[in-house]
């Protein structure tokens, strides 16, 4: 059958085209994403500063939890900190005295501006040399490294250049203080970052201290990759799962109009008494050979895909560049079997039914479209409806995006499997209520056309109602969260000004400041899971959180107040301990002074500010202040040179939408680089929309030709079809925005306790327009060549 399969390939190039298409850009979309998996899971961080330090010595940068299997037995989870953890100084002492040890380097490292700040102390780990000038000895004065481009003398936000390096790191700039001033200013009196250790011996280290080698020392240097690679594995799971399953139902509409097309020709084989086996060889061996082509080829542009979303991730800011990107043949390898596989389960499923009819039935099957749905295909259907209400219920109790996002992509998925499957059922009845009638000749015989081929429309449904259904969940989803972030900020935010760059003390002596609050940004962990969370010195005049039970009076030192998500999720009330693990691996028994309903906009979890501060990379605190009645350029002219104020003018404050608060919802690198990986799936339907109705208007040369021969002009033909198209726009729109106004409504009550999604109508209007602009387009330019050929010819098929 291989053989003749090939000889059907050969003679029917067209026919194949679309699923040749739709199968090589899923085998890239898969391989793509499994590379970001593999990278996350596998991808190594090449040390920098620490390249020339054959040891070192820091604090354990995870929280660790042993978990009961069950059966007796323990076993050790541990999530990394968002906060670097510090050693005490002491730990070095400890280690000069060991056997083999010829040096120990002690460092400290803190942000400074977009540099990162170190003491001279240790610019032998690298190492650092001085090319001009000399090193800093006292507060105030800097060396810088070589790609600063300032000179000794210069000024650098306050201090004086008094050196350069002979050195510079490739991808983080370096600036050097005193060892005293360098401590000063890392805000962590008594400890150190890293300890670096030369020498033979074996380093034998104290309870909380891990060592690091090799390529480990990379992972230690950059905390944000290894945050990055958590991200990676995430995503490129979740991408690689939502990609296959959408290449999975594109791929089966795609063969399945490939056959149906070709439902004549497979007919005439079985009245000439080829068996169903046959048939259905036939077509698998077609599915192979084309499954195998694309395969190879998608998996091969898989992996410039990879790349290139490698190196976006990395332009955006939410990759490191030193992550390297692993390429090996296991994404290639599995995209390709993944891709072969699929294209086998839509052969299989698309012959299924001709290969099952009695031969002298086969003819008349393929000359009747009756639209009629078998059995198996309604009871599939009917059974993803109820997969669909159970998701949807599913969806709706999750509180965390990341519990909610991938069942938001699935619950999309399956509603969409459902109305492919009933696709004939519901475009039977779409038909019926279409106004094509109202629009003359070219009207009348489009509804007919579609009245007659129910199972053609459905097989354009598919790919346009999934286009639709998940494009609006793709966008709207973060909208609805971040409305509800916005609205609540904007509601408890009483400050005018935001202020950075200026001590709290400083603005509070300006006339006219009623209150000042600084606000700290971090991650806290409960056990293993992650909350945001925001560090104030909490007074009312500035936030107002809503405050649904306890009291913020009873807001201290060990006291700590939680979102109402937060407190159902962990299933703690005012007054009930909380046990937290802060940014920097420092634990901390609090007790819950209140709780509050502003979560979104103001993160799970509000601390207070004098607990976090020591325990922070950058301690330097955004400050909220309320001044009625005081300009933000008066504000400014009062401050110290370098003060930064902006007026809070109630747009976007909370931390779901990026502002001063620290919300819920992460940073906006992360979810632009969310949108350029859901924006693949997104181009990938496109394609199969595109794709599909090229297909199905190629195919229908014959009916075509036959309109032109009764006397039908080819204006009214291309008429005809632009309203088919329009018309399958239509139903598919309302069955693509059903599915994710459904999605989203779950989505909405989990997330924000409302059921109301925010969906804004111009770029509502923007997914409709650019839907039917694809399609109009895919059904005229295949028209427009189909027509050139004359109608007898057409007909003849010669």
């Amino acid at each position: 059958m291989i053989g003749i399969a090939l000889r059907t390939l050969r003679h029917r190039k067209g026919a194949f085209a679309g699923a040749f298409v739709a199968l090589l850009c899923a085998a890239a979309l898969v391989c793509a994403c499994l590379m970001l998996l593999e990278t996350g899971l596998r991808g190594g961080v090449a040390p920098e500063r620490y390249a020339g330090t054959p040891v070192v010595v820091a604090a354990d940068q995870y929280v660790r939890q042993s978990v009961d299997k069950g059966d007796g037995e323990t076993k050790t989870k541990a999530k990394p900190l968002t906060e670097r953890a510090w050693l005490p100084a002491s730990v070095a002492d400890g280690l000069r005295r060991a056997p083999g040890v010829s040096r120990v380097v002690t460092e400290v490292t803190f942000p400074f501006g977009a540099s990162t700040g170190h003491g001279w102390e240790s610019a032998a780990l690298t190492p650092f040399t001085i090319a001009r000038g000399r090193e800093p000895r006292a507060a105030g004065e800097v060396v810088v490294d070589a790609r600063a481009g300032l000179a000794v003398g210069a000024e650098l936000r306050g201090h004086r250049v008094v050196g350069v390096t002979a050195q510079a790191l490739p991808s983080q700039d370096t600036v050097f203080f005193s060892t005293a001033e360098a401590r000063r200013l890392a805000g962590h009196p008594g400890k150190v970052s890293a300890i670096g250790v030369f020498g033979t011996g074996e380093v034998a280290v104290p309870e909380g201290a891990v060592v690091h080698t090799g390529d480990e020392r990379g992972r230690l240097e950059f905390l944000d990759a290894e945050q990055a690679r958590v991200s990676l594995i995430s995503m490129g799971g979740a991408l690689a799962g939502t990609s296959l399953l959408v290449a999975i139902l594109v791929v089966v509409g795609t063969f399945a109009l490939s056959v149906r097309q070709r439902h004549r020709e497979l007919a005439l084989l079985r009245a000439v008494a080829a068996t169903p086996k046959q048939v259905r060889a036939l077509v698998g061996g077609e599915a192979l050979l084309v499954g195998v082509a694309a395969g190879v080829l998608g998996a091969g542009a898989g992996v410039g895909l990879g790349l290139w979303l490698h190196g976006t991730f990395v332009a955006l800011g939410t990759t490191p560049a030193n992550l390297r990107l692993v390429v090996s043949p296991f994404p290639p390898l599995a995209a390709f079997l993944a891709t072969v596989g699929a294209a086998q389960v839509a052969a299989r499923v698309s012959a299924r039914r001709i290969s099952r009819i009695r031969p002298v039935e086969a003819l008349g099957e393929a000359a009747l479209d009756q639209g009629r749905l078998p059995w198996w295909r309604a009871a599939a259907g009917a059974v993803c409806v109820a997969g669909g209400v159970v998701l949807v219920a599913v969806l709706s109790g999750l509180r965390t995006e990341a519990a909610a996002t991938p069942v938001t992509m699935l619950t999309a998925l399956l509603w969409t499997v459902a109305v492919t499957l009933l696709g004939p059922l519901l475009a039977r009845a779409a038909v019926r209520v279409l106004p094509l009638g109202a629009a003359g000749v070219s009207g009348f015989l489009a509804g007919r056309s579609l009245r007659a081929a129910p199972k053609g429309l459905a097989a354009v449904l598919a790919p346009l109602t999934l286009l639709v259904a998940m494009t609006c969940t793709i966008l709207f989803a973060p909208a609805t969260v971040g409305r509800a972030a916005e609205e609540q900020a904007r509601a408890g935010l009483r400050a005018g000004h935001v202020v950075t760059g200026a001590g709290a003390a400083a603005v509070a002596r300006v006339p006219g400041v009623e209150a000042v609050v600084p606000v700290l940004r971090t991650t806290v962990r409960a056990g293993l899971d992650k909350y945001a969370a925001q560090a104030v010195a909490y007074d009312r005049r500035v936030l107002d959180l809503d405050v649904t039970a306890g009291s913020m009076d009873a807001f201290g030192e060990d006291a700590v107040a939680i979102s109402g998500t937060a407190a159902a999720r962990l299933g703690i009330g005012a007054g009930d301990p909380l046990a937290l693990t802060l940014g920097d691996g420092t634990p901390a028994r609090l007790t819950v002074a209140a709780v509050y309903a502003r979560g979104l906009g103001f993160g799970d979890l509000t601390l207070p500010y004098d607990l976090v501060t020591g325990h922070v990379d950058d301690p330097a605190p955004t400050l909220l202040v309320s001044a009625p009645g005081l300009a933000a350029a008066a504000l400014r002219a009062a401050l110290p040179p370098g003060a930064e104020v902006s007026a809070v003018t109630g747009g976007p404050t909370g931390g779901a939408a990026g502002g001063p608060t620290g919300g819920a919802a992460g940073g906006g690198a992360n979810q632009q680089a969310a949108f350029v990986a859901l924006g693949l799936i997104i181009a990938f339907t496109a394609i199969a929309v595109v794709n599909t109705l090229a297909m199905a208007t190629s195919g229908r040369a014959r009916e075509l030709a036959a309109l032109r021969l009764a006397g039908t002009t080819r204006r009214q033909v291309l008429r005809m079809l632009r309203l088919e198209t329009l018309g399958a726009v239509l139903v598919a729109a309302v069955l693509g925005t059903g599915v994710a106004l459904v999605t989203l409504a779950a989505f909405g009550a989990g997330m924000t306790g409302s059921a109301t999604p925010s969906v804004p109508p111009v770029a509502y209007a923007l997914v409709i327009a650019a839907t039917a602009g694809l399609a109009l387009v895919a059904t005229a330019v295949p028209a427009r060549l189909v027509l050139r050929v004359r109608p007898a010819e057409a007909v003849t098929g010669r």
